[in-house]
């Protein structure tokens, strides 16, 4: 039988077939990165123009499963200032007033970095290299909803403050407790350790109890003309809850955690001194109240948003400024507390001339 001649190839012949797949390769790659989508968080820019002109600047949303597209309605945006508390008030008050005034909202890398490590939030962030060079047009906010926040004009608004009342976001409650969802490994370290705490016990109802002190032992009675709360008001609000539920339990969280072991009476069995009182990372102190029943809260921010966050029954410390407060020039407690939160007034005595 007659067999063809096996055919060789020589060396060249070799490496120039690689080199031809190689580059093939290589195209193929880069063809495919062309298409793909950037992280949810990011803003990607088309023709930037000159900012200083106040020439048009289009900015593409690029979200996962969704094709980018131009977003004409411009660029809303808030400060970054502020804790853990203010910082989801500014967020939320941004995400209601962008939405109810018809504009995406974008927020800062500031604010992304402190509240994106705690919650899966969804806005997207502005990048660094471009904050800069946008027209900002400054919008200052008081602390509670106004009628002229309706109607804010502006393409390229930066709003300004330390909003955190209810009165601007309320109306879409759900889609802010959406918005601050936990991580799951957050969520899966606080039920632990609640469970760790709910021991032999069929049955617990889980009370989160915030005491704000820190810089507000000496703020609040020698800038605000009032009050941080004492062992009375928190023997008050737990004996409460202490009747109402024969299975309740107090999760203490605060950056006084050395005062509240000389104040709260632990005695009962039912006392946690839980919390690390940790300021520069305060997500694992709220996550615990936050994932409480209900809540006991004294002043700050802070605590009106791990209220929030649990729902439930919440006691907070009333009438705690002097009439005539600045405190009131800042501050409507009608704003600030929901109306179906339970109010305890404040002990001013302090506060008084001594007789």
């Amino acid at each position: 039988m007659y067999l063809p001649e096996r055919r060789l190839f020589s060396r060249p012949t070799l490496v120039i077939c690689l080199v031809f797949f190689s580059l093939l390769s290589v195209s193929t790659f880069l063809h495919l990165q062309k298409n793909n989508y950037y992280p949810w968080w990011r803003i990607s820019i088309k023709n930037i123009f000159t900012l200083s002109n106040h020439e048009h600047t289009s900015f593409l949303n690029t979200t996962p499963g969704t094709p980018s597209k131009n977003l004409d309605r411009g660029i809303w945006t808030v400060n970054s200032i502020g804790r853990l508390g203010n910082q989801m008030g500014e967020y939320a008050t941004l995400y209601a007033l962008a939405k109810l005034n018809g504009h995406q909202a974008y927020i800062l890398p500031a604010m992304h970095q402190y509240l994106a490590t705690i919650f899966k939030i969804t806005l997207p962030v502005i990048p660094s290299e471009l904050v800069g060079k946008i027209p900002w047009k400054n919008y200052h906010l008081h602390n509670w909803m106004s009628e002229e926040y309706h109607h804010i004009q502006g393409k390229y608004v930066r709003l300004t403050g330390y909003p955190y009342s209810y009165t601007f976001y309320h109306h879409i409650h759900q889609e802010i407790l959406q918005e601050f969802t936990f991580h799951d490994y957050i969520k899966e370290e606080t039920d632990r350790y609640l469970l760790q705490l709910r021991g032999q016990r069929k049955e617990v109802t889980y009370i989160g109890v915030h005491v704000r002190r820190g810089d507000y032992v000496n703020l609040m009675p020698n800038v605000w003309k009032g009050v941080v709360a004492d062992k009375g008001y928190l023997e008050k609000a737990m004996n409460y809850f202490r009747e109402k539920y024969h299975d309740a339990i107090f999760v203490v969280v605060s950056n006084g955690m050395d005062w509240c072991k000389q104040n709260i009476d632990a005695t009962k069995g039912d006392v946690y001194f839980a919390g690390d009182g940790r300021e520069s990372s305060p997500g694992r102190d709220f996550a615990l109240i936050a994932h409480c029943n209900h809540t006991i809260m004294t002043i700050g921010s802070y605590g009106i948003w791990a209220s929030y966050l649990a729902g439930g029954e919440t006691i907070y410390l009333a009438n705690y400024t002097l009439p005539g407060s600045p405190h009131f020039k800042v501050f409507k407690p009608s704003a600030a507390f929901l109306p179906e939160w339970i109010g305890i007034p404040a002990d001013l005595s302090p506060l008084l001339p001594k007789s």
